[in-house]
């Protein structure tokens, strides 16, 4: 096909989840709780540690830019993941939806490298304690931050670009909730082999090297606390990181299941699944399992609440 013949299209059918029948309300009802519950404990946790001065530390300053980054992703996808749910389907221009891709894969990047620098400081606080504090500083801290916000937004405007490249010309029905990286290629008219394999390398390099740099320091950590005499301190070392970890473990093992390991025979449905694992479920675990697991964290809420009654 020409490029004359192409008929360009201007807008997409977000198609969102199928074959609900009676449970569209429940369901819903439900993703606008578990959206609420996101937005209300990620602010709960910014809150805590911006009027707390004993949780004015570097782990915690990095839960709370992690904490942003979430409200931020997920306030990119769930409302209009609801309207078009509730609608059935829903249209929604290309740009935005190209807008929507943009930023849903910055702020996936962004975590990306906040999660590994979190994992440098526990490093850094349990393998070298005694130049702990004059290293992590406030100035590296905030670079580090900055750095890793600044590292996830340029690191997808070459996929950006080359997406933006494409023609487009139907179907265009996205069998997703929202504009992801697969189904936009799919309403190409274009080769799409350039940006495949950018994209390829471009998701294994934010998600496979960040997750085996921070295998790498858990490696470290963990020698450093067999070393540890005492079981009792062994147990308080690890359990001042082990949240961390499982929000890696969670967190890298969605990512790479869904735009690393190949997925031909994946079908729409688990895809969708996979999805909403790091969308919706992510989001809403990453503060409850820091908060719960933190003795400073309950002990601030705790002071809060005693303070408003």
């Amino acid at each position: 096909m020409h490029e004359e013949n192409y008929t360009r299209i201007e807008d997409v059918w977000i198609v969102g989840l199928q074959n609900l029948q009676g449970a569209k309300v429940i369901v819903f009802i439900l993703l606008l709780i578990i959206y609420i519950m996101i937005l209300m404990v990620n602010v709960l946790v910014i809150s805590l540690v911006s009027s707390s001065d004993h949780l004015h530390t570097p782990m915690f300053f990095f839960l709370c830019s992690l904490s942003f980054s979430e409200i931020m992703f997920t306030t990119n996808l769930i409302p209009k993941f609801l309207h078009v749910l509730l609608a059935e389907g829903a249209t929604m221009y290309l740009t935005t939806c190209l807008a929507q891709f943009y930023v849903c894969g910055s702020l996936g990047a962004t975590e990306c490298f906040l999660l590994a620098v979190m994992s440098y400081d526990r490093y850094m606080a349990i393998c070298n304690p005694l130049h702990y504090a004059s290293f992590m500083n406030l100035k590296v801290c905030q670079e580090l931050v900055i750095w890793s916000w600044v590292g996830g937004f340029m690191s997808m405007l070459t996929t950006l670009f080359l997406v933006c490249q494409l023609h487009f010309c139907g179907p265009k029905v996205i069998d997703h909730f929202f504009c992801d990286f697969t189904p936009i290629i799919e309403l190409s008219c274009s080769d799409t082999y350039v940006v495949k394999i950018e994209t390829y390398v471009f998701s294994s390099s934010v998600t496979l090297f960040p997750f085996v740099f921070v295998i790498g320091t858990y490696v470290c950590i963990i020698l450093a606390i067999l070393r540890i005499p005492s079981s009792t301190g062994r147990q308080k070392t690890f359990s001042t990181c082990s949240s961390h970890l499982a929000v890696v473990a969670t967190y890298y093992g969605t990512l790479i299941a869904v735009y690393v390991v190949p997925n031909r025979g994946l079908s729409s449905t688990m895809n969708k699944i996979l999805s909403l694992m790091y969308t919706l479920v992510t989001p809403l675990f990453n503060p409850i399992i820091y908060s719960l697991r933190n003795r400073e964290i309950r002990a601030g809420l705790q002071r809060r609440i005693a303070g408003i009654l």
